[in-house]
């Protein structure tokens, strides 16, 4: 997949010579980057669960308290 990434221009330089140094192309230091972070970070909600949800339309009930705290916004 392709994707765009906008980051300053100091840095985008600082990962060219890396990867310079290394013999790698710039993807491949950035894929081994963001693998990185993938393995070493945990999960924001270690143990959550959605609410169960009764077969009929519009039966579960949540304020927007609760909502909030569902979705994780900040």
């Amino acid at each position: 997949m392709r994707t765009t990434v906008d980051m300053p221009d100091e840095t985008y330089r600082e990962v060219k010579v890396m990867a310079a140094e290394q013999g790698v192309t710039v993807r491949e230091l950035v894929l081994e980057g963001l693998e990185m972070v993938l393995r070493t970070r945990k999960p924001a909600r270690k143990g959550w669960e959605p609410p169960e949800v009764r077969p009929e339309p519009g039966t579960l009930e949540i304020d927007h308290e609760t909502n909030y705290d569902l979705i994780g916004f900040p």
